[in-house]
């Protein structure tokens, strides 16, 4: 599939929408920020929810809305995922699966059985909805969203309302869906441990407006965006398992620029991980020294920003072909000389692998 084009204008009382988009054909692009940042309203906006007084969507090279040319929400291919479940208490969860079929003339069952497998909700189609919890609820409800084989996937924060235990639940077979579906997902979050571990492009929203778009890890490591993520921000490496230390409980991966050791959550070798690196976890160091922190990576000093409180500081620093995130107090920064080109030593003190 091409990309997707969006561009919307939308005034209302003390908020006004206006977005210019190109988003990819596949993977998952996240639509980040926090609450009232516009997030929900622009993918209202893309599913017809809402119309823009000036718009233009453009899917696949297909107008969906552009001057005078509007199609309606029932005639855009699309799969919508809300905050709630909102399945029909009355109706097995067999049942709430098939309703969105009677209204698509020609759908057949191939894409509901695929997505009951890709779910893996085969054992719950008997029961109800109260007889469910709250993970499986919205397993059903996203199951229900891909059985009419939407050409545009659209999750509106589809973990809010679930407690810690049961987004640990769901999110495995959101890393399905990245793996394995072919159509691109529009993802609406304000969490950030979310994004990373999801997300393929991302884009940054506040009062209504893009503050930066772009693939995932080149847009997460900016300095200059004007959302602070303090304690969340974090850089996302690509890396490759090339060692297990059972003896230890610890995994080796490998990325361009150097190896981390980490706790192992089951990997096995030649694995593709993605990991994420919390700022607030990695130290710099003008020279190697022995300590409890067995990562130690060379690096380079690539840029200096601000972070939420003035006596911190964000420093980006290049370790081969990545780039990884360092928060630190300014004294610190000031006492090392830290400047973009200098040559240090990068400690992390540890990192979170999202299979």
């Amino acid at each position: 599939m091409r990309d997707i084009e969006a561009r919307f204008q939308l005034e209302r009382p003390g908020f006004t929408l206006d977005v210019d988009l190109r988003l990819p054909g596949r993977g998952v692009s996240a639509l980040f920020g926090v609450s009232g940042s516009g997030k929900t309203t622009l993918l209202r906006c893309i599913a017809g929810l809402e119309r823009a007084a000036r718009g233009r969507l453009v899917v696949d090279g297909e107008v969906w809305q552009d001057g005078s040319r509007w199609r309606p929400t029932h005639q855009r291919p699309i799969g919508y995922v809300f905050q709630e479940a909102s399945l029909f208490p009355h109706l097995s969860v067999q049942a709430n699966l098939r309703y969105g079929l009677r209204r698509s003339p020609g759908a057949s069952d191939t894409p509901l059985t695929q997505a009951i497998e890709l779910l893996g909700i085969g054992h719950l189609l008997a029961r109800r909805p109260a007889q469910l919890s709250g993970g499986e609820r919205q397993r059903v409800a996203i199951a229900r969203a891909l059985a009419v084989s939407p050409r545009v996937l659209l999750m509106d924060e589809p973990l809010s309302a679930l407690d810690l235990r049961r987004r640990q639940e769901v999110l495995p077979y959101l890393d399905r869906l990245h793996d394995e579906l072919a159509m691109p997902l529009l993802y609406v979050s304000h969490a950030p441990d979310e994004v990373a571990r999801l997300a393929d492009h991302l884009v940054v929203l506040e009062q209504g407006r893009v503050q930066a778009q772009g693939p995932l890890r080149e847009t997460l490591s900016r300095l200059d965006l004007p959302i602070r993520l303090g304690e969340d921000a974090s850089a996302i490496v690509d890396a490759r398992v090339t060692e297990i230390d059972a003896a230890w409980h610890l995994v080796r991966v490998d990325f361009d620029g150097g190896h981390l050791w980490a706790r192992d959550p089951g990997l096995v070798l030649g694995q593709r991980v993605r990991v994420r690196v919390l700022a607030r976890d990695v130290s710099l160091a003008l020279a190697p020294g022995t300590s409890s922190i067995q990562n130690v990576l060379p690096g380079v000093v690539d840029a200096v920003g601000d972070d939420e409180h003035p006596g911190l500081a964000l420093v980006r620093v290049r370790v081969g072909d990545a780039l990884l995130l360092s928060r630190l107090t300014r004294r610190s920064a000031a006492a090392l000389q830290v400047a973009p080109g200098q040559a240090l030593w990068v400690q992390v003190k540890s990192v979170a692998l999202l299979e």
